[in-house]
């Protein structure tokens, strides 16, 4: 007895579409993961920015060095900024010394952990990235260019404007880096932002994205009797 087998045309199109469909899902899947492996990457990196951007509470020590953090992390970061007894301090470590100052500029009140370190006749300054003021990094004096005109061709030297920065005396010890208190018996130019955003608070968030606010408060204490234009129109 002779069977007769039937096949079917819809089968071989139904089978192909189940296969495309599962593909499908399998590169959706592919796709999906990506995207997780890609996000958790993501948030990585912006953890470790806030970290080395962050201002953190630095701890005093029983002999009165403040502790700033360990002497390893500031190598890799190359900077970090900390709180000393309620004064925020910039650390570098630039070709094998670590510094420390006041973080923020003494003519305007730039934010010194910004700004990028240059070599100038022999002497590593940080400039601000505000308005470019230059500042040694070992003396805390400020740079500036001047001519000398007695000379027959007169050529831009670098001069010295004094010392306008505070700079903290740093110790190291134990794989750590400490700074020492500030003597505040001696006055620096950039004691008046310190006080400033002290006292301030979210202000100096503010004016770290707008220069142009810092400069009108720089004139205000040059000239206390002066107005902006803006607090003429008021």
């Amino acid at each position: 007895m002779r069977h007769t087998y039937v096949k079917k045309a819809g089968q071989p199109q139904r089978a192909q579409r189940r296969e495309a469909m599962l593909d499908l899902v399998i590169l959706s899947l592919h796709f999906f993961i990506c995207f997780l492996i890609f996000i958790a990457i993501w948030h990585g990196r912006e953890d470790v920015d806030l970290r080395s951007s962050s201002t953190e509470t630095a701890e005093e020590e029983p002999g009165g060095l403040i502790l700033i953090g360990k002497e390893d992390d500031i190598k890799r970061s190359g900077r970090v900024t900390a709180k000393a007894n309620g004064r925020e301090v910039v650390v570098f470590y630039h070709e094998g010394k670590f510094h420390a100052m006041d973080s923020r500029c003494y003519h305007a009140g730039g934010p010194l952990c910004l700004g990028e370190i240059e070599d100038i006749n022999g002497q590593a300054c940080v400039t601000c990235p505000w308005h470019k003021y230059k500042i040694n990094l070992e003396t805390g004096e400020g740079l500036y260019k001047a001519r000398n005109r007695l000379e027959p061709s007169p050529t831009p030297q670098w001069e010295s404007a004094g010392v306008k920065q505070r700079i903290h005396k740093v110790t190291t010890g134990n794989g750590n880096v400490y700074v020492s208190p500030p003597d505040l018996s001696l006055r620096f130019d950039s004691d008046y932002f310190v006080d400033k955003y002290e006292n301030d608070g979210d202000l100096s968030m503010e004016k770290q994205s707008n220069p142009e606010a810092a400069e009108q408060d720089v004139a205000r204490k040059q000239n206390p009797g002066e107005c902006t234009s803006e607090e003429l129109l008021l």
